[in-house]
């Protein structure tokens, strides 16, 4: 497989500072190297995406913090995605934090409206990310990188890289979940979202949830995009996140969950955010990001 590698050192669509420099750990965890050991061709995009620096810009409506500049660096990560698809290059895109999924999730609805494909989302966080300016309780854009390409919320995000609705909510599920908004709830049930919470793999075991999870997405979709945030892991395991909740998955949980989604057959592009260097111990959450992109991409113990 050819593989493009796309960095986006994007992060104040978060509250915390450092998850701009989780790109760079994950390289030096050794991302290239894998990528070759698994047999596949690997490009970064060469000149990379300019991410202007957060102390040089104006936060503007705290209720969508830094939403101008958000938009003009997703606007041309859509691009770069879209192009990928156009040239049937492998998107692997590298956050920052997790609001740089709009731009990738604008790009391959772009890419496969063109082509008439159906395609879904599997979201792999402790977080909904469905909320809107008028659901927000903090006003950062990482929790509306959901909401947005499904078309909710504002017009500068919700018609990035065209006005039309890039992702289907109905073709999109969210697994790992523990931490959501009153609204955003509300929302998220309008929507038509399929949900798997943290005490729903407890409740079925992984291989039950990754089974349900996979079947969902081959009754509905032709090709699966694969976006994880890194606070999905529970912190003993990924403790470089912006916001470490409790109870995530474990690193067996995780790493099962990625082999049976590459087993599908489905996965035809991969998103990796939220793992910051600044609270990591060691570089351990970069390379569990590695790691889960490894095991996506058809890598196992034997």
């Amino acid at each position: 497989m050819n593989i493009r590698v796309i960095e986006i050192p994007l992060d104040f669509g978060a509250s915390r500072r450092g998850s701009d420099m989780g790109p760079s750990a994950m390289r030096l965890a050794g991302l290239k190297q894998e990528l070759n050991n698994l047999g596949h061709e690997s490009e970064e995009l060469f000149p990379g995406i300019p991410v202007p620096s957060q102390e040089f810009l104006e936060m503007g409506d705290e209720k969508a913090k830094y939403l101008v500049p958000i938009a003009e660096v997703c606007g041309k990560l859509a691009k770069e995605v879209e192009r990928c698809i156009d040239e049937k290059l492998f998107p692997l895109v590298l956050g920052g934090d997790h609001s740089i999924a709009i731009g990738t999730l604008s790009g391959l609805g772009s890419a496969y409206k063109k082509r008439n494909k159906r395609w879904g989302t599997l979201w792999v966080d402790a977080h909904g990310d469905f909320n809107t300016p008028e659901s927000t309780l903090s006003g950062n854009i990482h929790g509306m990188s959901l909401a947005a390409p499904c078309g909710y919320g504002r017009k500068e995000l919700t018609a990035l890289h065209g006005d039309f609705r890039k992702l289907d909510p109905k073709n999109t599920a969210i697994v790992g979940v523990r931490d959501l908004d009153p609204k955003e709830k509300i929302t998220m049930k309008e929507a038509g979202l399929s949900v798997f919470t943290m005490t729903d793999v407890d409740r079925l075991g992984i291989a039950e949830t990754a089974k349900q999870i996979v079947q969902f997405f081959k009754d509905r979709v032709d090709v699966l995009h694969v976006s994880v945030d890194m606070d999905a892991m529970d912190p003993m395991t990924a403790p470089g996140v912006g916001i470490p909740l409790s109870g995530g998955f474990s690193y067996r949980e995780v790493l099962f969950l990625a082999e049976t989604l590459a087993a599908s057959s489905l996965i035809g592009s991969i998103e990796i955010v939220e793992v910051n260097p600044v609270l990591d111990v060691k570089n351990q959450t970069a390379r569990m990001a590695v790691e889960i992109i490894s095991r996506l991409l058809g890598g196992t113990i034997y």
